[in-house]
């Protein structure tokens, strides 16, 4: 009686073990994101990302400019004559499938794009995209921000140029404030690199404001959006992400840098650049880009004696790290393992 006693609470207390051992964590991580998240099958240079969601696929769609890392050109070509390219991911961004690149083509000739910006507004995609006639092998070339509008984010009508100066301006981001207005901040070339920012009621009219949103120290690719009750704003200072912080969108406080020290997954080095920031469930996820062949960002180890970069110093990758709010300001362990999920139910 005593051993089939001693028999029964052994068999009793194996099973709690197993069945406590075999709880997940309620913070364990079961969708970590591959890195790279993302590598241009084509021309190996998917740079500039932006993720939008497409409502009626329940999909993700990411847009990029696709610089032709494997092309061998003279000097900075590889990053001229670029379409946007086009992946897609129907497991909530874990996975990415190239599909094609976009037909924005409205002049004769082979013409270049960079670095697009998309926002939803009453049923219609709206895009915004760099544009510069014919390909280059030196950084130069009028820049003019033009404007499309889509109903599956595939199928493009070329809409014109954006009212804006005439001041080299690229690197367009955009969202609609609680003023009910559209709200875009970009790069004037001109006036130095730095970032301004205009407003809008229809996404057509634009309204210059007459001062800076971010002046000082030369840079690009501003982000803005809204996380844990506050406006933040990104910018790549080809050294990291500056972090800005704000109340109301409009004056903005300056932070620290993230994405600006070395990360140790693959591919993940040197440092992020020109990001895109995605809010869902709650959390904010920041895509960015490497130049993993690279020491450092600007490191592009000089012309060989055909007057072209190597292959391994023009390729790139796309990343995703998890930003946290520390009760301050924003901070981002590229290193830290997260759960990366971008939902499907909006």
């Amino acid at each position: 009686m005593k051993t089939a006693k001693l028999l029964g609470f052994l068999i009793f207390s194996i099973l709690s073990v197993t069945t406590v051992i075999g709880q997940p964590k309620a913070d364990s991580i079961k969708y970590q994101p591959p890195s790279p998240l993302y590598r241009d099958p084509i021309f190996d240079g998917a740079a500039d990302p932006v993720l939008v969601y497409n409502m009626a696929k329940k999909a993700w769609v990411m847009l990029y400019t696709q610089r032709r890392a494997n092309v061998q050109s003279p000097g900075v070509a590889f990053c001229y004559g670029t379409a946007i390219g086009v992946a897609t991911s129907v497991d909530n961004g874990h996975s990415w499938v190239y599909k094609g690149a976009l037909d924005l083509d409205f002049e004769k000739g082979m013409n270049t794009f960079w670095a697009p910006d998309v926002v939803y507004d009453k049923g219609v995609y709206h895009m915004f995209v760099v544009y510069i006639r014919g390909v280059r092998s030196q950084w130069g070339g009028e820049t003019q921000l033009v404007h499309y509008t889509s109903q599956n984010l595939w199928d493009w009508k070329y809409l014109g140029p954006v009212k804006l100066p005439a001041h080299d301006i690229i690197d367009p981001a955009l969202i609609k404030l609680n003023d009910g207005k559209w709200h875009m901040w970009y790069k004037d070339q001109k006036l130095g690199s730095i970032t301004m920012t205009a407003v809008s009621s229809d996404l057509v009219n634009w309204q210059v404001a007459d001062k800076p949103a971010i002046g000082g120290k030369a840079h690009e690719g501003p982000k803005t959006f809204k996380f844990k009750n506050y406006y933040w704003m990104i910018t790549d200072e080809w050294q990291g992400q500056r972090v800005y912080r704000s109340g109301d969108a409009k004056e903005w406080e300056r932070q620290g840098l993230i994405l600006d020290k070395p990360g140790h997954r693959n591919e993940d080095t040197p440092t992020g650049a020109h990001a895109d920031v995605v809010i869902s469930g709650g959390h904010a996820y920041i895509i960015y880009f490497t130049h993993p062949g690279r020491k450092t960002h600007q490191d592009d180890g000089g012309l060989d004696k055909d007057g072209a970069y190597t292959y391994s110093s023009r390729r790139t990758s796309i990343h995703a790290a998890e930003l946290e709010f520390d009760g301050n300001t924003l901070v981002c362990d590229r290193d830290k393992p997260f759960n990366f999920y971008l939902k499907t139910d909006q």
